[in-house]
């Protein structure tokens, strides 16, 4: 929430093209995308202090397009930013592998702004608490809201979304496969893998 594939699976990584469900095609996440965009217009009035914050790696391509939606509804870009979760997360003993750090970028005057964090796929919550961690050693948002692109469950911490673009239910040991163009060279899409069929 990885260069290649983005499981939703408290992060981690899974490289093999495996065979799965197709859950939304690009058009049905423009479509998604573009509907998150005018609800985060809808519950924020003050657009020119809006901050969209993407969670790395495919929250920060959400975020971006999220960005450029609302700028083409209101004319208003909103600051865009991104937030890494690396060093936040509160289970890298129990991980195989840290992710690579990125940097960081939020407004230096984000007291009292509106900020709406965006992932790409959400599953126990915990990338969005270290999120929320990452956010308040740089200062206090007005308030906090939270995009994703899909939710997938099975949430461990008491996490909701504000904006979500569909709800697909898995199992536990099932895994979301985000892919982007801009990150993958293949056409957007997201399946869901399952845990009892093996991949190819």
């Amino acid at each position: 929430m990885n260069k290649t594939t983005s499981t939703g699976k408290q992060g981690a990584a899974h490289s093999g093209a495996g065979k799965g469900v197709l859950v939304m095609d690009a058009d049905a996440i423009r479509k998604a995308i573009r509907r998150i965009a005018h609800e985060i217009v809808e519950q924020n009035h003050d657009l020119k202090r809006l901050v969209i914050a993407g969670i790395p790696t495919r929250g920060k391509i959400v975020a971006r397009r999220i960005a450029a939606h609302i700028t083409e509804i209101e004319g208003i870009a909103p600051t865009l930013g991104v937030v890494d979760v690396s060093m936040h997360r509160d289970d890298l003993a129990t991980r195989p592998r840290v992710s690579v750090l990125e940097l960081t970028e939020l407004p230096l005057d984000l007291d009292g702004r509106p900020l709406v964090l965006i992932d790409d796929v959400l599953f126990t919550g915990r990338s969005c608490r270290a999120a929320m961690d990452a956010v308040a050693s740089f200062g206090r948002p007005s308030r906090i809201q939270l995009a994703a692109l899909v939710d997938r469950g099975h949430r461990e911490l008491p996490i909701r979304a504000d904006f979500v673009g569909k709800n697909v239910p898995t199992a536990f040991d099932d895994r979301i496969r985000v892919r982007f163009e801009e990150t993958d060279g293949v056409p957007d899409s997201v399946t869901l893998l399952s845990a009892t069929q093996p991949s190819a």
